[in-house]
């Protein structure tokens, strides 16, 4: 196993460094001149010594390849760079953006696991029956609809119709964890909804392939009770490949938490993301890519681990 995660971490890295060279290269070629956006959003007349000075100034006058390779070695000192749109370094501004946008990503992915496993399960021991019919409706209409609108419904029954929820803001986890849950339900639930009906048709799929195994069919004719055969025996054997069905869905939430953020008026990564377009702003949109994709890297490592925890004979080979 130690091998294992060596051999991983190293091509994680490896993973690391194109991606890093990748950002580098799409943002220049987003941004070709940085410093004649900076001083032309300023909403003056800009002469080419103002840009010629401003480009001195932030190193854009020195070959690419310097560029980098500077880029790379502040990098690897933890060293992100500063913004060219707010008097902060990125590091600090993506440091303080980050729990927000876990929280809510462990919210909407709790949420998603318990809801499409339930209705996943459900669906696979009533087969052919109404709940299955139910379970199979509410996957596909979670799947189906837009992220945006679910958004927009949820805003106008819980927060303008009933008034029980805010629709926008947010509170520290720290400061009150009621407050903080109130502003966070709405966006984790409407996070969420894709992902329960992925999780509930892979649920209910497994589910059925696993109870048609001759070890389940043996349990239940040794005298088991049903609850014993589908908690100890089914429902174990299908948590190994939800792993990888999470594990690689997680990822995808960093996606939809850019949108969810930017309704609900989260101060997350994801509105830090948009803000950082709009302002043209790249070296907070290298160091929000970077940070991006270590999680994606580590989130696939820790499923890879996972799955040996899960099944020993993965261990084995």
């Amino acid at each position: 196993m130690t091998w294992y995660v060596l051999k991983r971490g190293g091509a994680a890295l490896i993973v690391m460094f194109v991606v890093s060279l990748l950002t580098f290269i799409v943002t220049r070629v987003l941004f070709p001149d940085p410093a004649q956006s900076i001083l032309g959003g300023q909403g003056e007349t800009v002469t080419p010594e103002q840009v010629a000075h401003l480009r001195g100034q932030l190193g854009l006058d020195r070959p690419l390849s310097v560029q980098y390779f500077h880029w790379l070695g502040d990098l690897l000192q933890g060293n992100l760079g500063r913004s060219f749109r707010t008097p902060i370094d990125v590091s600090t501004a993506i440091y303080q953006r980050l729990p927000v946008t876990i929280e809510l990503m462990v919210l909407a992915l709790t949420v998603a696991i318990i809801l499409g496993m339930l209705l996943g399960i459900a669906g696979a021991l009533f087969r052919g029956r109404i709940i299955d019919g139910v379970s199979s409706t509410v996957s596909v209409l979670a799947l189906s609809l837009p992220n945006f609108f679910v958004a927009i419904l949820l805003i106008y029954v819980f927060a303008l119709k009933l008034q029980v929820l805010p629709s926008a803001g947010w509170v520290p986890l720290t400061q009150d964890i009621g407050q903080n849950l109130k502003f966070m339900l709405l966006p984790a639930v409407t996070l969420s909804l894709a992902y329960i009906g992925t999780f509930a048709r892979y649920a209910r799929a497994l589910m059925i392939g696993v109870l048609s195994e001759d070890y389940v069919l043996r349990a239940h004719a040794s005298g088991l009770s049903p609850r014993s055969v589908i908690v100890r025996h089914a429902m174990k054997n299908t948590s190994i490949p939800m792993v990888t069905v999470v594990g690689l869905n997680a990822a995808g939430l960093v996606g939809g938490a850019v949108v969810t953020e930017s309704i609900f008026s989260l101060p997350g990564l994801g509105t830090l993301f948009t803000d950082s377009i709009l302002g043209k702003d790249f070296p907070m949109l290298q160091g929000l890519i970077l940070v991006i994709t270590i999680g994606v890297v580590v989130l696939n490592l820790l499923v890879d681990l996972a799955y040996g925890l899960l099944d020993p004979r993965i261990k084995v080979s």
